[in-house]
């Protein structure tokens, strides 16, 4: 067959295949038509395209930048050796974060395709695009739930007493202390004295303050295992219900409606994180506090866990591995210059969790110069930093309703940005397993609300007295690090050894004009899956059991409940490798020749030309659009 030129009519295809004995070689014979053939009826729907490419930038920052870049980047770097940790954090960027996140975008550009069909590029790999969905939809589920905290703090902000500021309230037990004056128990002569009411300084060593009583008492009502689910909390279960339907109306057009709301949920948070920065930097203490967080300690720099961590704070907050940011990509014009949009994303992604770093321990400084401790006992990360430190910091603030109901919409902000694109990603990736023929007027509303309704429906195991430790299984097993780096690396290896690097890289310059730099390739090849499965294996040697507060364990049957979370996704590549495998007809040469040839979609005939069937397989499908 003679090479094709592109076409700028409407160009559709006909599947006529035929085996050639001689070589095993299926060939496809192609026709051009105007509507007479399958693909161009008023079943066939062209993929959306943003409305403007700063839609793309937008939805990729309100994804990508979170809750991770706030709570967890400025407790690890504290941790991991202060101003030392950005050594190895930006080494890992630039040989793992930016080009994994680059991959992921042109893909999805370049076949027009969700994550699921994004591996029609090498169809043998497909479970990829299983695994990918299986990771985004359960971190839909979960991830919800920090919302839903978050508005009943929210709500809980507009009075004029925090509930959280004062033990008087119905949930505060005897031991809550809310000046604890640790100053004065220095001296351990004074343990037996009368300090703070009716306490005396050892017994104000197990005291608890009225914010962890709040949180633990009040909103998570939590019960003392796994084992108790308990009853469900009515309130935070309608905070949860409000936030899925504010989920399901913002994403339930695509990305018309997707790409708008973006500009708010993306850009209002940098507002409010600017302000808290003003106000924190001119606190009492906050000078010690941003000393503590960049001061580099460098005997930190040559321990192994500073660079696990490293690594998996970049691949956890690029958000890599979910399908997402394929399903982003795919949305984008084909010419679209997703080599610029990689680097800017990730200097955005990056910088943001850097100054968000100065915002936190600027309060942190404060808290504990008010408090009289170290800062090392008041720096705290996850959700204990959004719902019990900064809580606590804010009611030592003048005007704290003010400043916590700042604080609180900016979390809101950045958890629906996240949330959005994440319940895109999967429903995107899911519709694109339908033919365009099966094009119903409503479906995609319906496929969203199914959507919103499974996670909703999972998620009321989370709104129990046990509910926090279904969370933390979530969260621990089913999108941790762990599974993003098996992701991770299986995504650079079929690119870069099953597709081809170079090859990949001339379809790249066809979209954009131009190779990008040489150096992405190389990392494809090489540095990006050694720096994945190098700290998958050191995750799974240094593997500890979950514990909660590092008091409760967490027993057997929870951990394999845990695993089970994360094999389902991580199982999907080899299992659907097997069963592909086993399917096909022919030797292994012959079956995996024919499973590791790209499954063309019918717009690359518009852009580039194709090669001939000489000793290829071309196969076009109407499904990947």
């Amino acid at each position: 067959m003679e090479n094709l030129p592109a076409s700028s009519g409407s160009l559709v295809l006909l599947e006529e295949t035929k085996n050639n004995p001689s070589n095993g070689i299926e060939y496809v014979s192609l026709a051009a038509a105007n509507g007479s053939v399958p693909g161009s009826g008023p079943g066939y729907q062209e993929r959306e395209t943003w409305t403007r490419q700063m839609d793309f930038i937008m939805s990729c920052v309100g994804f990508a930048v979170g809750l991770g870049n706030i709570w967890r980047f400025p407790y690890l770097c504290y941790k991991n050796g202060g101003g030392v940790f950005l050594i190895p954090y930006l080494l890992i960027v630039f040989v793992g974060g930016i080009p994994i996140f680059f991959m992921e975008i042109s893909l999805g550009q370049f076949m027009k395709a969700g994550g699921i069909n994004v591996w029609n590029i090498a169809p043998l790999f497909k479970g990829l695009g299983y695994a990918s969905m299986v990771i985004v939809f359960f971190c839909n589920t979960y991830y919800i739930m920090v919302l839903a905290w978050g508005l009943y703090y929210l709500v809980k902000s507009f009075s004029s007493t925090l509930p959280w500021s004062t033990c008087d309230n119905e949930w505060n037990t005897p031991s809550c202390v809310e000046t604890f004056q640790h100053q004065d128990c220095k001296n351990r002569s004074l343990a037996n004295i009368t300090i703070t009411g009716n306490m005396t300084c050892a017994q104000l060593a197990n005291a608890s303050s009225p914010i962890v009583e709040f949180w633990e008492n009040k909103v998570l009502d939590i019960s003392s295992g796994l084992d108790e689910p308990g009853r469900l909390n009515w309130e935070i279960l309608l905070c949860l219900m409000a936030v899925w339907v504010i989920v399901y109306f913002c994403v339930w057009k695509g990305v018309k409606s997707t790409g708008k709301v973006v500009y708010i949920t993306a850009t209002f948070p940098y507002l409010v994180l600017f302000i808290l920065l003003v106000r924190g930097v001119t606190l009492p203490g906050a000078y010690d506090g941003i000393m503590y967080y960049i001061s580099p300690d460098w005997s930190k720099l040559p321990q192994a866990q500073v660079w696990v961590d490293a690594g998996t704070q970049v691949f956890f907050s690029y958000a890599i591995g979910l399908g997402a940011l394929t399903a982003l990509g795919s949305y984008n014009r084909f010419n679209n210059d997703c080599h610029k949009d990689a680097f800017i994303l990730a200097f955005i992604n990056s910088g943001t969790s850097f100054i968000a770093g100065f915002v936190v321990f600027s309060i942190l400084g404060f808290m504990a110069a008010e408090q009289g401790v170290e800062i090392s006992q008041v720096a705290v990360s996850g959700p204990g930093l959004a719902f019990i430190a900064y809580p606590k910091a804010v009611t030592l603030l003048p005007v704290s309703p003010l400043w916590a109901a700042l604080f609180f919409i900016m979390l809101l902000l950045l958890g629906l940005g996240s949330q959005f694109v994440g319940v895109e990603g999967f429903v995107a990736g899911i519709l694109d397993l339908f033919p365009g023929h099966y094009q119903y007027r409503y479906k995609r509303e319906i496929a969203v609300a199914i959507c919103c309704l499974l996670c909703f429906i999972i998620d009321i195991s989370m709104v129990t007295q046990g509910g926090m430790y279904v969370f933390q299984l979530f969260d621990y097993y089913s999108a941790s690090g762990m599974t993003l780096l098996w992701q991770a690396f299986w995504e650079c290896v079929v690119v870069a050894w099953v597709y081809g690097a170079d090859r990949f890289m001339d379809d790249i310059a066809r979209m954009i004009g131009y190779r990008p730099f040489f150096w992405v390739k190389w990392c494809w090849l090489f540095v990006t899956p050694c720096v994945c499965m190098g700290i998958f294996l050191f995750h799974l040697i240094t593997y500890k059991r979950l514990t909660y507060n590092n008091v409760y364990v967490y027993p057997w049957w929870g951990e394999v409940i845990g695993w089970f979370l994360a094999l389902s996704s991580m199982l999907c590549i080899p299992l659907t490798f097997i069963y592909k495998l086993f399917r096909a007809k022919g030797s292994f040469a012959e079956r995996w020749s024919y499973l590791t040839t790209p499954v063309w979609g019918a717009h690359h005939l518009e852009y580039m030309a194709l090669p001939g069937v000489d000793n290829n397989r071309v196969v076009f499908s109407e499904t990947v659009m």
